[in-house]
């Protein structure tokens, strides 16, 4: 795991190497082949039918029997659309597109400003903050709350309840560890699950209920088999919601603020904040990468792959794999405009990525404004032990 773990903080060095290797790399650390290359990451994403998502997220831990008695407990477990093909997914997917659609976006904006506002009123006067506690985890929570129509009162224990989830599959912990963070995410799911039954009943405009239209049509009771899979869907989007957001949030200050002229010509130049936004995303892609399984024997980067074998297809390197003169290893927020694969591409493209990107350009115009003076405390900064979400432990700021 500690391995792993360092792996996980920094694993540009490996996505360097393996785009400068003929064919591809396999990564024991990933127990997957690496998909480092710009072309071959976007021939996989394009071709979901010989790449298939069964599997995208493999758990690096499995849990002990006991959080396991516990987990059965809940109403999860149901595919999610991470890991669908085909028809499965498209059926998964609608409720999320129409969720999340510009329009819908666009209405949220108002309360986003709001918060970010607030957020960063509560800690300008101190002359310091630990920026990810303080804002880059507590925005993006709000957000997701509010878009998927949750209680304020419901919104932090159910995101602490999804943070759960990961550190279940994806973190060190001891039994009785595992059990307490079982018996968290089992609460969560009949959170959601009073909620999908509550929009059966008296549907408004939110997410939770373009889930239960679109994941149960009809207005009968919903079944068990039903609320399974709205639950698990909706803790998916909870999650995935909160962190890619977290990440960006978390990433774009501590790059801006490494290279004081990039901060300070920001500061001098707003109209270059969407510019910063997707040199954030391109450079630090806040989710680096998900696994395929490969469906049929094929040829992919000069390597021959069979059936079954595990590719990972990090989107995060495919962001750096560009001409040397144009110094991509480099956070330049002059950089001509580009597209970039840090959202995927293809039928898995992120549906909530113009939110993330809002929610970090609102953040951005704020913060040269009222805090123009912005620093970084401590230059000593940890990345997290995941590539779920690339972003900072902690983010020690001064002004």
């Amino acid at each position: 795991m500690q391995r792993l773990h360092r792996f996980y903080r920094d694993p540009y060095p490996v996505y360097a190497e393996a785009r400068h290797t003929r064919g591809l790399t396999f990564v024991p650390e990933l127990d997957a082949w690496l998909v480092s290359r710009r072309e071959d990451v976007r021939e996989v994403l394009s071709h979901p039918d010989r790449f298939s998502s069964a599997g995208a997220l493999r758990p690096d831990v499995l849990p002990g029997r006991r959080a396991l008695s516990e987990l059965v407990k809940g109403y999860g477990g149901a595919q999610a659309v991470l890991s669908a093909d085909g028809e499965a997914h498209r059926r998964l997917r609608r409720p999320l597109t129409r969720g999340l659609s510009p329009m819908r976006v666009a209405a949220a904006l108002p309360f986003v400003t709001e918060r970010a506002e607030a957020l960063v009123g509560g800690f300008a006067g101190d002359g310091r903050v630990e920026w990810m506690d303080a804002y880059a985890r507590p925005l993006p929570a709000e957000v997701i709350g509010h878009l998927l129509g949750l209680d304020p009162a419901d919104t932090p224990g159910a995101i602490h309840g999804g943070h759960q989830a990961e550190a279940l599959l994806f973190a060190p912990l001891t039994e009785d560890e595992q059990v307490e963070a079982a018996q968290e995410i089992v609460a969560l799911h009949h959170l959601l699950d009073r909620y999908a039954r509550a929009r059966r009943a008296e549907p408004r405009d939110d997410l939770i209920t373009e889930m239960v239209r679109g994941l149960a049509p009809g207005s009968g009771e919903l079944t068990h088999d039903q609320r399974r899979e709205i639950v698990s869907n909706v803790q998916n989007l909870l999650l995935a919601g909160h962190l890619t957001a977290t990440a960006l949030l978390g990433s774009v200050v501590l790059n801006l603020l490494r290279d004081r002229s990039q901060w300070e010509l920001l500061c001098a130049r707003p109209e270059l904040v969407p510019a910063a936004v997707e040199e954030a995303v391109r450079f630090d892609a806040p989710i680096q990468g998900f696994r395929r399984t490969v469906t049929e024997d094929v040829t992919l980067g000069g390597t021959r792959l069979r059936r079954d074998d595990v590719v990972f297809v990090s989107y995060a390197s495919a962001g750096r794999d560009a001409d040397p003169t144009t110094r991509p290893d480099a956070f330049d927020i002059t950089r001509p405009a580009a597209r970039h694969l840090s959202f995927g591409h293809g039928p898995h493209g992120c549906p909530g990525s113009q939110l993330a990107k809002e929610q970090v350009r609102i953040t951005l115009e704020i913060l040269i404004r009222e805090l123009p003076g912005l620093r970084l405390e401590r230059q000593d900064v940890a990345m997290a032990p995941t590539l779920i979400h690339r972003s900072p432990e902690e983010l020690h700021l001064a002004w």
